[in-house]
């Protein structure tokens, strides 16, 4: 009896795509950003774009994963002021987009200045998302001095345990 699984077996929301890696492009001067060949099957049905909150960076989801995060907040206290401040941060300021024939996404001008996107872009995999950064803020986001380095290490000790 042949025991192996069909991917046809499972709804197509169920089935989630996982980005890893890192690209650089540039922006266009039309502030558009090529999305990696290997990544653009996982936006076939849309995507979104939102500032990252801690970052100057933005994360870039597929509309299906979008949405569950969209539902996992719903069910969040609506009183709650911590709630309430990430919905304006990061619920109200996402844009949907579309991917062209080429491959490339329009990233609105208030995107661009958050995450200070003008010329090199590096496209970070971050497993459910995206991350679009300026490489030389990437760059700058990646330095730690010994405390943070000491800390960052007990923390993926701890949390991660790897």
């Amino acid at each position: 009896m042949d025991e192996s699984v069909e991917w046809s077996q499972f709804p197509e929301s169920t089935v989630m795509v996982m980005f890893r890696g890192q690209f650089s492009h540039s922006v266009d001067a039309k502030g558009r950003v090529s999305l990696p060949a290997r990544f653009r099957d996982g936006f076939e049905h849309g995507l979104i774009v939102t500032p990252a909150l801690f970052d100057p960076c933005l994360h870039v989801f597929p509309q299906r994963a979008w949405e569950a995060l969209e539902e996992k907040v719903a069910e969040l206290p609506s009183l709650d002021p911590h709630v309430v401040r990430f919905r304006r941060l990061y619920i109200s300021a996402a844009v949907e987009c579309e991917v062209d024939k080429a491959g490339r996404v329009l990233v609105p001008p208030p995107l661009r200045e958050h995450a200070r996107l003008e010329r090199d872009v590096l496209c970070a995999g971050m497993g459910r998302h995206l991350e679009l950064w300026s490489k030389s803020e990437w760059d700058k986001a990646l330095l730690l001095d010994p405390a943070e380095e000491e800390s960052f290490k007990r923390a993926v000790l701890e949390q991660i345990k790897i």
